[in-house]
């Protein structure tokens, strides 16, 4: 009788290569392609189309995208969360005072448009051919005050919830397995920047910039309850802008 195989441990190499080929798995299920491309394939079957035959966007199908999309990603990030027994509180809200930080999140809103209108400004003195968008095509979603009621709670869950769940879950997974922090913020900033292509080049560039603001608060205070009011605040007086102004 031959003696048994010695039982060999999994190397602590081999168990790195399969936690960051997990982690980089969860990242890109929660970077918003997947999760947008599954809601828009499902919406399409019942008839809806993202845009009238004049192309402007048809709002329905941009509120109900917006709103399955959160609460689909929403739930990923818990799922994976709860997948490692981690605390959803813990990895995203650190141990600081949620009130206290969702006053400095108020601060965050004028600081906001203060980062937006600097970029824009420097990209409209070095490369005005970056603005290729006269006017913004979101704006069409406030064409009513019922409508730009409706848009403004999306774009605050949207915004301020979705997308910054999501940023701090990534930040997190880059954090812990993935190349560091800041390498997640400039990969994360980049790819958030290019899904406001449709409003212009510039203000793709402008969104680049402000997610990485958002991002870097997170990452060095270690809680997403400050982006997340500025966030929210930001997209409400763009949708109040866009129902005064029209642009």
């Amino acid at each position: 009788m031959e003696p048994a195989a010695p039982i060999t441990e999994p190397t602590p190499t081999r168990i790195l290569s399969i936690e960051r080929a997990a982690a980089a798995l969860e990242v890109i299920l929660c970077s918003g392609f997947p999760t947008q491309i599954i809601i828009t394939t499902v919406l399409a079957t019942f008839g809806m189309q993202p845009f009238h035959e004049d192309g402007r966007f048809n709002a329905p199908f941009i509120f109900a995208l917006t709103l399955l999309d959160t609460a689909l990603l929403v739930g990923l990030v818990c799922f994976f969360f709860r997948a490692h027994r981690e605390s959803f509180r813990e990895q995203l809200f650190g141990g600081r005072r949620l009130g206290r930080e969702m006053l400095f999140g108020l601060m965050l809103v004028p600081a906001s448009f203060g980062v937006v209108v600097l970029v824009l400004l420097i990209v409209q003195l070095a490369a005005p051919s970056l603005r290729n968008v006269p006017l913004n095509p979101l704006a069409e979603l406030a064409r009513t005050r019922f409508d730009a009621l409706l848009f403004a709670f999306v774009v605050m869950i949207a915004g301020g919830v979705r997308e910054e769940i999501q940023r701090g879950f990534i930040l997190r997974r880059f954090e812990q397995f993935l190349g560091g922090g800041m390498s997640g913020l400039v990969i994360f900033s980049c790819l958030f920047g290019l899904g406001h292509l449709d409003q212009g080049r510039d203000v793709a560039i402008a969104t680049a910039v402000l997610g990485a603001f958002w991002g870097l608060i997170f990452l060095r205070r270690r809680s997403i309850a400050g982006p997340m009011v500025g966030h929210a605040g930001f997209n409400l007086l763009q949708v109040v802008k866009f129902l005064v102004m029209g642009a």
